[in-house]
């Protein structure tokens, strides 16, 4: 018969009897608790006020969470039936050349997507959204594209005034100033 011996080690910050690693590990998963709140309700309130501001069917904000793959984290409507909560959009449509024009701070504004030259599968995923007008805005922090700021008009054509332009511009760079919020 083998004797097997096991041994346990010890870690200081790992002592059974002392509570200061449960109360760091409260005190961190805390921290991370209010700033996912404070992200959200920035965003929230931004996704709101731009709604309004604008008079438009939706705003979304579209989170990348890989390599150009993402999905709308946040919307404000003006009616649930424009709800595209966690669309993804058309795969291998948002592609390494899109990517690079939004992170030199590109902004897309489509007055009519029945009108304007796009790709097949970007119009196909509009539609399919019930898209008839966008304007499209790059959220740039210091690691990169982080998402985008995206105002929809389904209903009809829409053509974007610099001012609303202007507008969409200064939340995105609201939302991008606190990198710590948005996890930068």
């Amino acid at each position: 018969m083998f004797s097997r011996t096991v041994q346990i080690h010890s870690y200081p910050e790992f002592d059974p009897r002392s509570n200061k690693p449960v109360e760091q590990g409260l005190r961190r998963v805390l921290e991370r608790l209010v700033i996912t709140m404070q992200r959200d309700e920035l965003i929230r309130q931004t996704t709101n006020q731009l709604r309004e501001s604008l008079q438009v069917d939706r705003v979304v904000l579209y989170y990348f969470y890989w390599q150009w793959q993402g999905q709308v984290t946040f919307e404000s409507l003006s009616s649930e039936k424009y709800s595209i909560l966690g669309s993804t959009g058309q795969e291998n449509c948002f592609t390494d050349e899109y990517a690079a024009l939004y992170l030199a701070g590109r902004v897309r504004a489509i007055a009519d997507i029945d009108t304007e030259p796009l790709e097949t599968c970007h119009r196909d995923f509009l539609q399919s959204i019930q898209v008839r007008a966008n304007l499209v805005v790059p959220i740039l922090v210091p690691k990169g594209l982080w998402g985008l700021l995206v105002a929809h008009q389904c209903h009809e054509p829409r053509t974007w005034l610099p001012a609303e332009i202007d507008l969409m511009q200064a939340a995105a760079k609201t939302l991008a100033t606190d990198s710590n919020i948005l996890g930068s």
